[in-house]
């Protein structure tokens, strides 16, 4: 497992509404790597479909989702920023990003109120995107950077693409502020290739029934609800194969399947990930196991789901 890709990944700015950096490191693995891959995919990217991804291999059955966008903040006026998705800030978070003047990193100011400011030495163009400054590292088994969420589905979807023959990774945008990427583009595999199964790759949050270290998470439901069949289906090949896996329930919160769920589309959908720490943070935790353990897993549900 390359995790030095994953650490690129993190490195990488694209909050929601800015992905199109992403996309092309994205395009940038896939043309270095495919001539090593089991099956080399049709890339599907470009009018039509804005800062969207798709990888296509062989004669799919099945997508993979992953979002390419993070939290953030969007510069105002009077050093006044407002939020990207759902960031979880601290007083001493750094952020860095880049106006028509130059680079930006400045650190935060949180008022009583809960408004954020940005200190900085100037003033910074309103509508400029900010990030917390990459700071991936290594701590054992427990990987911590910003941006795990979602840079983990990313990187398990190109590992998954090595030994990927039949299927199509999905990398979609928006998800963090509304959504909305991932109906369209489920609307055009089912339309093109007759794919009616997606699998959604991505970070969910630790809870008290779901821990890092303890295997893959398989969500049962949050605001959305899966198809029970289909969760069952995917539930019985973890169970036949002995995996290691944890199920959540939840009653809030989504993901691109939402999108899916919401979409005038026979598709079924199930959310597959792993346990984070301090999501939305400058510092997401997850463990190095749990992602090797997913990889292993979706290797398998693509061969057999």
């Amino acid at each position: 497992m390359n995790l030095k890709l994953l650490e690129a990944l993190c490195g990488v700015s694209s909050t929601s509404g800015n992905e199109s950096e992403m996309k092309n490191f994205i395009l940038q693995v896939v043309k270095k790597e495919s001539p090593k891959w089991k099956c080399e995919p049709q890339v599907i990217e470009g009018e039509g479909f804005q800062d969207n991804l798709m990888l296509v291999f062989g004669n799919p059955s099945i997508a993979f989702y992953s979002h390419m966008d993070t939290v953030g903040f969007t510069t105002r006026y009077q050093n006044q920023m407002v939020t990207i998705g759902s960031p979880e800030p601290k007083p001493d978070d750094v952020l860095v990003g880049e106006d028509s003047m130059g680079p930006v990193e400045c650190s935060l100011k949180i008022e009583k109120n809960g408004n954020v400011h940005h200190q900085f030495g100037r003033s910074i163009e309103p509508g400029t995107p900010l990030t917390y400054k990459p700071n991936f590292k290594q701590k054992d088994d427990i990987l911590v950077s910003q941006g795990l969420d979602n840079r983990v589905g990313i990187f398990v979807l190109l590992e998954l693409a090595s030994t990927l023959e039949n299927g199509a990774l999905v990398f979609t945008t928006y998800e963090e502020h509304g959504g909305g990427s991932a109906g369209y583009l489920g609307d055009y595999l089912y339309k093109t290739f007759g794919i009616t199964k997606s699998l959604i790759v991505d970070v969910t949050w630790a809870t008290d029934g779901v821990h890092l270290g303890r295997g893959p998470v398989v969500s049962l439901r949050d605001a959305y609800i899966p198809r029970r069949i289909f969760v069952k289906r995917i539930l019985n090949i973890l169970e036949e194969h002995c995996l290691v896996y944890q199920k959540e329930v939840e009653g809030s919160g989504g993901s691109d399947g939402s999108e899916l769920q919401k979409s005038a589309l026979p598709v079924d959908w199930c959310f597959l990930g792993v346990a984070s720490n301090y999501p939305h943070s400058s510092h997401e935790e997850v463990n190095v196991l749990d992602v090797t353990r997913l990889i292993s897993v979706l290797e398998i549900l693509s061969k057999t789901l």
